[in-house]
């Protein structure tokens, strides 16, 4: 199957806009060239916006930087919610949590928001599937939907396996090595060990790895590696849309001992804002439910605990950072880059001791705002960022837009519009808010972000404001100092 290769010189007839808010999508006749690229997807867990291409300085991210410098590195993007499972549903099928209710890791399987197993005929339930029914040969390769190999089981492995996403791929290729499950790998350690294979061995950080294909991202990388070569030597003109699915830098925080070592001696920055005013801090249990090398009891922790956590959470970082080089430089190597469009996406932030918290789920600045990159072949201005307001929602009408999939249609209302505009041009503005949910629900704005719990009717618990301009920790809630400003980002909340 060898795939369309268009030179990178073509020019890209970037559409206006494109709002998918109903089921209706472009019409053929709107559609001058389609199939035009290939795909390649890659989504990362837990990945903070606190990389090199994004401003900083202490991070080793060399492979990532790299593919911003040609892309196009989109500094403020924000996932609908954070949490896993919940974020990677509104990346897959671009419906809002407002519309969808899909607010929890089993937004995939569960009431109102579950996929349904047999074929939609008013369209694609997913992204992929959108261009599986286009013609695309897709391949999922990791963590791309909630479960870390697109089957459903439960973390003590019940269940029955069955497709997370129906219909949305032609392969199956994760790796499962000496883990021998989706969850095992997941939550791997060296040797075959893992969080839920019942020994109570669950430390929050292991470095004892010495190879990178000892542990499983590592073994992602390769299974990329053969899946692109594969699509490469095949003879015909089919497309391909590949996703592939890091784990790292999610806990347990394990690496191999060289990434560790990288940060030996680096003075990694003090936690900022290590108390936290916001009402919606918490006691962090994802991470401190793990076994810790120091006495985690008293909170917050001390300057010198949290470096030790910080480094761990970094060299993770780069040890997926040098996964995704090999990735990348297989699919230069292949002769399909200047034909496929790469974007790469963290599911959501995560809190390194920033308000008291380490972890996601929290409705702030931290939790919600991730990493996207976007290149597209032929592009103007690459390696120039952009400042425009995005979100999750985004990436699925932008993918349609910009490769014009034969048959783009979705089963569902969609909430996202298209990036094409910043892709052409770095300093055009797409949209005026971003929506966020957990525990309530947020607005973000160009200046602000507003806070707020409903309490049933038209009130609300409580209301938190910050303003990004001059406080951008949010240390301080300036609600009750600016009554009217409150007031118009309530209404801007409502329209979202």
């Amino acid at each position: 199957m060898m795939i369309k290769k268009i030179s990178a010189r073509v020019a890209i007839l970037f559409a206006a806009i494109a709002v998918f808010s109903t089921c209706t999508c472009p019409t053929q006749a709107e559609i001058p060239e389609s199939n035009r690229y290939n795909v390649l997807l890659i989504c990362v867990d837990d990945l903070r916006p606190e990389l090199g291409c994004y401003g900083e300085t202490v991070i080793k991210s060399p492979n990532i930087d790299k593919l911003a410098e040609t892309g196009r590195c989109f500094m403020r993007h924000f996932v609908q919610v954070p949490t896993c499972g919940a974020s990677r549903y509104a990346l897959l099928t671009g419906r809002r949590t407002s519309e969808s209710g899909g607010s929890g890791n089993g937004a995939f399987t569960g009431g109102s928001s579950g996929l349904k197993r047999e074929p939609q005929t008013s369209g694609a339930q997913t992204l992929p599937e959108i261009f599986r029914r286009s013609g695309y040969t897709t391949a999922m390769i990791g963590k791309i939907s909630h479960q870390p190999d697109g089957r459903v089981f439960g973390y003590n492995a019940s269940g029955d396996g069955r497709e997370e996403m129906p219909g949305a791929w032609d392969r199956y290729l994760t790796p499962y090595g000496q883990w021998k499950r989706g969850w095992g790998i997941f939550f791997a350690y060296a040797d075959g060990r893992h969080r839920e294979d019942r020994s109570g061995y669950r430390p929050v950080m292991e470095f004892t790895a010495e190879k990178d294909t000892d542990l499983p991202d590592g073994l992602l990388a390769e299974a990329a590696i053969d899946a692109i070569d594969d699509l490469a030597a095949n003879k015909s003109d089919q497309p391909f849309f590949l996703a592939v699915g890091f784990f790292k830098p999610h806990l347990p925080f394990v690496a191999p001992k060289p990434y560790w070592d990288m940060y030996e001696g680096v003075d990694i920055p003090a936690v900022p804002n290590p108390t936290g005013t916001s009402g919606y801090g918490h006691g962090s249990g994802e991470c401190f439910k793990y076994q810790f090398p120091f006495d985690k009891s008293a909170r917050p922790l001390s300057a010198e605990k949290a470096r030790q956590l910080k480094q761990a959470y970094y060299a993770c970082v780069s040890y997926v950072d040098v996964q995704i080089g090999k990735v990348l430089d297989q699919l230069e190597k292949s002769g399909l880059a200047d034909n496929t469009v790469v974007a790469l996406w963290g599911d959501h932030g995560w809190h390194l001791g920033e308000h008291a918290v380490w972890g996601k789920h929290t409705p702030l600045e931290r939790s919600l705002r991730s990493p996207l990159i976007i290149r597209v072949p032929g592009m103007k201005q690459p390696g120039r960022s952009t400042d425009a307001l995005c979100e999750t929602v985004d990436i699925l009408p932008t993918l349609v837009d910009v490769c014009r999939p034969t048959k783009p249609q979705s089963c569902f209302k969609l909430g996202g519009t298209s990036l094409a505009p910043a892709l052409a041009d770095p300093s055009a503005t797409v949209k005026d808010a971003a929506y966020g949910y957990w525990s309530g629900r947020t607005v973000r704005t160009d200046r602000y972000r507003l806070i707020a719990k409903p309490a049933g009717g038209d009130g609300y618990k409580s209301i938190e404001l910050y303003d990004h301009q001059e406080d951008p920790l949010e240390t301080k809630n300036i609600a009750d100092d600016n009554p009217e400003l409150t007031e118009q980002l309530l209404k801007k909340l409502g329209e979202g």
